[in-house]
């Protein structure tokens, strides 16, 4: 299983980022294989509107079964999320990416 975090830093410590649609990075971890992988989001900084839309379908080409963030995607960004069957936990945004995978792992993240 891949899980997608939305953070503003490139490993295990660093925060979460609350936002979905301008998230620094997606930080991915492959639970069969450990893996971590790093995908840099900040171009869409530049993007005046539909950023979240964007974005959805950016971490769509990464393929994650699950999406750990702070406060969820956009009304559209969650249409595509959830028609690619990602699933979405929200909740972590004031975590480090440690604490969420861990508040995930323990049900204590809230499911959008």
């Amino acid at each position: 299983m891949k899980i997608a975090f939305t953070t503003k830093g490139k490993d295990w410590d660093s925060m979460m980022d609350p936002r979905f649609g301008r998230t620094e990075f997606f930080l991915i971890y492959n639970e069969e294989n450990e893996e971590l992988s790093i995908y840099d989001n900040r171009a869409i900084e530049n993007e005046a509107h539909g950023a979240g839309p964007k974005t959805a379908q950016e971490l769509f080409a990464l393929n994650p079964d699950i999406l750990i963030t702070g406060n969820g995607p956009g009304g559209n960004a969650a249409t595509v999320l959830e028609k690619a069957g990602v699933i979405i936990y929200i909740g972590a945004g004031q975590m480090t990416v440690k604490e969420a995978l861990e508040a995930y792992r323990n049900n204590k993240l809230e499911k959008f």
